[in-house]
């Protein structure tokens, strides 16, 4: 797929709060940008959910283990597979989403953030590969969701389910 094409398509992510849209950055982030697109064309985020928010810095979601009767600890999965970063001199700043991973920076697969406020960071540290172009009343939302301790006794994990019921691929019209 050219570079041309990869930007007149969309996401459009439908979540327990309602929709929000992303813009792809294929110009920084080519194999990052197709390796969403692909799970996304797979139906593997469906069912999914925001399992980390952090009010003011990111949500975050892309893990299977948070998919109803999955037994996983949320935040721990993957595709099966592992992408090499393409770190780029876009900023991390509101609405824009970024791969998360692990300490490793060729760690990330399928689990992502938006950034909620200004996390720069992180620039140059994470695979930023686009940005948010409409709900950002539904980042507010979702990053308002009151949140509990999880694993490592930081208090981002959702008190409510926070689903995404899907990610669908759309042309530009």
């Amino acid at each position: 797929m050219s570079k041309a094409t990869a930007s007149t398509e969309v996401a459009v992510l439908k979540t327990s709060y309602g929709e929000m849209t992303l813009a792809f950055w294929p110009d920084v982030a080519p194999a990052t940008v197709e390796n969403f697109k692909k799970l996304a064309r797979a139906g593997f985020y469906d069912g999914t959910a925001f399992h980390r928010i952090i009010k003011g810095f990111m949500i975050q979601g892309g893990c299977p283990n948070t998919k109803e009767g999955e037994s996983g600890m949320p935040g721990t999965g993957g595709p099966g597979y592992k992408i090499k970063a393409e770190f780029n001199p876009k900023a991390h700043v509101r609405g824009v989403i970024s791969m998360a991973r692990s300490s490793h920076p060729d760690s990330a697969g399928s689990q992502f953030f938006l950034c909620h406020g200004d996390a720069k960071f992180l620039d140059n540290q994470y695979t930023a590969f686009g940005q948010l172009t409409a709900g950002d009343d539904v980042l507010e939302r979702i990053a308002n969701v009151p949140t509990k301790s999880g694993g490592g006794g930081e208090k981002s994990t959702p008190i409510d389910r926070v689903a995404l019921e899907s990610v669908k691929i759309v042309a530009v019209a």
